[in-house]
């Protein structure tokens, strides 16, 4: 199963909406003999690949798969009906499928046909491999990190809002893997009208791998200039704004075109978008990652609202002062340490001069 979750891995940066699959066949004897995972949607099944590389050495079998294979006809055939024709005795599944289209069918099929079937091996790996897809489902939401370089007294950008650059072009050159793997790239307009950022994976090897994600704008008042590279580059933008705000876009001259799509949101009673509105339009969006490139202020409101699943911090050795502008800027103050939002530590690993602190809610990690 191991070996398995080795070949889903693989597929992190391309099976988006699909989750990351793999499999492992052996033989009766206990041997190796097929092996594939999931490369991207439409194409074959992880299951499917790896019967295909066994051939007749499958029957009697077992087929090790880190996901419930699926019973459904989606852009492929039901993987369950491929397993039971190749003549498997035994499939052990690592996690069932959340997907309430599959959730336990597969597996039931699989018995019914007299094939014996587990599941459980390995589970947590299968779940955080695909942690996404996985709150998809299961919360109706896009699983949601919040990503920033700050220096060393948690400090974004000097006053006058300079910020390149904080963090070195290691830490920035790792920032292009967790947007490769997110489906969506979420900013705010002021992020927009600073720094005009393309929010695109650029590293050669990992845009060649996967796909661009959508980029998210938030822009209640309709502030987008049209010359933004976010309107005019080809790539997939998402405009979320207000009613009044979609009206200001519509008199400076930003429209909807094929690779520019707005949608206007509700607004609080401070004319602010709400960010969980915004999360459930994205799971519709079938958005399984969500990267939050942020200023304090945005950044701020999804941790106020409690939808960060994720923190990643870059931390540059140095130090920017009191003057400078901080990484959170809560909506509503703190009256007391009872109200912070507890984080642990998930993750701490060094990135060139600088260190990345991985960091999830405390509550979700007990």
């Amino acid at each position: 199963m191991a070996q398995a979750l080795q070949l889903a891995a693989r597929g992190v940066y391309s099976t988006a909406p699909n989750p990351a699959v793999g499999c492992v066949v052996l033989d009766a004897g206990g041997a190796t003999v097929g092996a594939g995972w999931h490369r991207k949607a439409g194409e074959p099944h992880a299951e499917v690949l790896a019967l295909q590389a066994a051939g007749a050495r499958a029957r009697g079998g077992t087929a090790y798969v880190t996901l419930e294979p699926c019973s459904h006809h989606g852009r492929t055939p039901p993987c369950v009906d491929a397993v039971i024709e190749a003549g498997l005795s035994r499939v052990v599944v690592s996690m069932r499928d959340p997907n309430p289209r599959v959730a336990g069918a597969g597996l039931q099929k699989l018995l019914e046909a007299g094939v014996a079937a587990s599941v459980g091996l390995l589970e947590r790996d299968a779940r955080e491999l695909n942690r996404g897809f996985v709150s998809r489902m299961e919360r109706g939401r896009p699983w949601v990190t919040v990503k920033i370089g700050a220096s060393l007294d948690g400090r974004t950008a000097l006053a006058d809002g300079s910020s390149k650059w904080i963090t070195s072009a290691l830490a920035r050159a790792d920032v292009q893997k967790l947007r490769a793997r997110a489906s969506a790239v979420l900013t705010g307009i002021g992020t927009v009208l600073a720094d005009d950022p393309a929010l695109t994976v650029r590293e050669p090897d990992l845009a060649m791998v996967g796909r661009q994600p959508l980029r998210v704008i938030f822009d209640a008042r309709g502030q987008l200039p049209p010359d933004a590279r976010v309107v005019n580059d080809g790539c997939e933008t998402l405009l979320l704004t207000s009613q009044q705000g979609a009206g200001q876009l519509q008199a400076r001259g930003v429209h909807a075109q094929t690779s520019l799509v707005v949608e206007s949101l509700p607004v609080d009673a401070i004319g602010r978008l709400d960010p969980g509105i915004a999360l459930q339009r994205l799971a519709e969006r079938e958005c399984n990652e969500v990267l939050v490139e942020a200023g304090a202020r945005l950044a701020g409101s999804f941790i106020e609202a409690g939808l960060v699943d994720e923190l990643i911090v870059y931390v540059a050795p140095s130090v920017l002062g009191d003057t400078a502008r901080p990484a959170f800027l809560l909506p509503q103050p703190l009256r007391s340490l009872d109200e912070r939002q507890n984080l642990v530590f998930h993750d701490i690993r060094r990135i060139g001069p600088d260190v990345r602190l991985t960091l999830r809610p405390a509550e979700a990690s007990n």
